[in-house]
């Protein structure tokens, strides 16, 4: 499973909400955790594999050897924190680059899980960072979209010098900010 690359215009299109308890969405998020970790990923969105559905996959917990993802079906963020934090993010939509992004330092998500079951998770910290990351890839933001104007200018010069040093998924360290 490929991932798809900015300016790929699939990335910048609203995602549609999946089917709760379609048998077909457990292979799409095997095969995206698959992917995701096979490119050093926290979490992936499924147009990031382009397939435009409301279906991300998560797992932060990156002291672990023991993989973990999180399937979030529909997911949306129902209450944050108006406290916020502006830290660098990478994107393996974006290789090369790692982009300031100010973020809620808290947010509650709901979702259902692949077996239509309801659910909702409290997430800080990076947990919180990656929700609210992937949660953009569903409603067509990139990492551009998502920094302010200063910030997205410079991102995307660094992108373009990114991609032209053969930047790949997974990689945010070619042109770090």
């Amino acid at each position: 499973m490929d991932i798809v690359v900015a300016p790929n215009p699939i990335l910048r299109q609203v995602c549609e909400p999946c089917e709760v308890g379609d048998k077909g969405l457990k292979k799409l998020a095997k095969e995206m955790a698959k992917a995701m970790y096979a490119n050093n990923g926290v979490g992936l969105a499924a147009p990031q594999v382009g397939v435009l559905k409301r279906l991300i996959v998560v797992d932060c917990d990156v002291e672990s050897e023991k993989k973990n993802p999180i399937v979030l079906v529909n997911p949306e963020i129902v209450e944050q924190s108006e406290e916020s934090s502006i830290e660098g993010e990478g994107c393996l939509s974006c290789p090369g680059i790692s982009v300031p992004i100010e973020r809620s330092l808290w947010v509650k998500v709901s979702f259902y899980d692949l077996d239509g079951n309801a659910c909702t998770v409290e997430a800080d910290g990076l947990w919180a960072r990656c929700f609210q990351h992937e949660i953009d890839h569903l409603d067509g933001k990139t990492l551009f979209e998502s920094a302010g104007p200063v910030d997205r200018l410079q991102a995307l010069q660094d992108y373009e010098t990114a991609l032209a040093s053969g930047a790949k998924p997974g990689e945010t360290d070619v042109r770090v900010r």
